[in-house]
């Protein structure tokens, strides 16, 4: 059973903003399109005093949220927002595997810590549906199963954790760091961990920014079940992400496209036979979306174009999915700390970067290799560099870690 019911249209912004954040918080939800359903159009005007109010999201126990804010939904999901102390030792922003394993880490050494998550905790990890090269799981795990035991895990150890909290600045104090957040507060540290991760990169063609949430999506966990029983859905992206997806995406539609923009598709080879050889994936390589055409609020058509013929068509997929890489979530600190040329940290060979007492970790950190094993590594690493930081400072004492 859903969590709650969100009441909306396709074209309202603030319906598509209380999606997105509830997906990313992984609360489960029934979407109510009121432009199709008169009797939930009356709902929302009987609950709003003759108000056309949406989004209208209403709860299991009857109450309800008019157009609400994103820090109105954390405060009624009882997300903490607000950490009880002003100074940490140690400060890691991001909470997702890499930032929560150095939470982790830094609480068995007795290490007071801080995760600020501007998200959900979890990270991308939480909205993939299914690990299956994760070792400890031969069977593979569901991603939110697998995020909420590393959440639980550093709840278990007394980490503070923050969600729904971005940060804003990152600065410098005669030796300390002040963490400044989108919610108007300021902690300090001595030692800071960036594990921010990096988000879906967006394709940049006419229409795509007015249909993102009425047909165009990039998590096909949070999504996909809410085209079921369409007849064709889309993927664009023929890395690994986009044939998982794809292929996630089969047992709720009669036909899966997937377009590549270069020649081959870039998954592994395992991968690429399993989508070859599903009788629900229809693949096009060398294609190029030129165009998302939209009508009364949703995706209505995608014009693509053969590269190598230069022939275009217009599919009419129910919605479309799009995985073509990733952006590091490091626009923050981008007048403060050292990015190489496509915004990721670039650390030294202890992870540090270029300000004294930040370190990176994972996704964000120029060469990491994206890949969920490598970043929880990560995280561990740069949590022994800052801790070495923070011993030179005076700041906790030397003793070995427990494996």
């Amino acid at each position: 059973m859903a969590d709650l019911k969100v009441y909306g249209a396709p074209w309202c912004p603030d319906c598509r903003r209380s999606k997105q954040f509830l997906s990313e918080q992984r609360v489960s939800y029934d979407w109510v399109d009121i432009e199709d359903d008169k009797d939930a159009e009356a709902l929302v005007r009987e609950k709003n005093n003759g108000r056309r109010i949406i989004p209208t999201i209403i709860f299991q126990d009857g109450s309800l949220l008019a157009e609400p804010s994103n820090d109105e939904l954390a405060a009624k999901l009882g997300l903490t927002l607000k950490a009880e102390r002003s100074y940490y030792d140690l400060i890691v922003v991001g909470g997702g595997p890499a930032g929560l394993t150095a939470s982790i880490y830094a609480a068995r050494e007795g290490i007071d810590c801080l995760v600020i998550e501007k998200s959900a905790l979890g990270g991308n990890a939480g909205v993939t549906e299914r690990i299956d090269n994760y070792p400890g799981f031969p069977e593979g795990i569901g991603g939110g199963e697998l995020a909420d035991r590393i959440v639980q895990q550093a709840k278990r150890y007394g980490v503070s954790l923050l969600s729904a909290v971005g940060v804003e600045s990152l600065s410098t104090h005669e030796g300390y760091i002040d963490v400044k957040t989108t919610t108007g507060d300021d902690y300090c540290t001595r030692a800071v961990i960036i594990a921010t991760g990096s988000t879906y990169r967006r394709m940049g063609v006419p229409g795509e920014d007015d249909l993102i949430g009425a047909g165009i999506h990039f998590c096909a966990t949070c999504d996909g079940p809410f085209y079921k029983g369409s007849k064709e859905l889309m993927v664009i992206g023929g890395g690994n992400s986009g044939v998982e997806e794809g292929l996630f995406l089969t047992q709720f539609t009669d036909k899966v496209t997937l377009l590549e923009f270069n020649p081959e598709l870039r998954a592994s080879s395992l991968l690429q036979e399993k989508a070859r050889s599903h009788e629900k994936m229809d693949i096009h390589a060398n294609t190029q979306v030129v165009e998302f055409k939209g009508a009364n609020g949703k995706l209505a058509g995608v014009v693509a174009k053969d590269r190598a013929s230069g022939e275009t068509m217009e599919l009419n997929p129910a919605a479309v999915f799009v995985f073509i890489g990733l952006t590091p979530n490091t626009a923050f600190v981008k007048d403060a700390i050292e990015l190489d040329t496509q915004g990721f940290i670039t650390t030294n060979e202890r992870f540090e970067t270029s300000m004294p007492g930040v370190f990176a970790a994972g996704d964000a950190r120029a060469g990491s290799t994206k890949q969920l094993a490598s970043a929880i590594g990560e995280g561990v690493t740069a949590l022994l560099m800052a801790r070495g930081h923070l011993q030179k400072l005076g700041e906790v004492a030397e003793h070995a870690m427990a494996g």
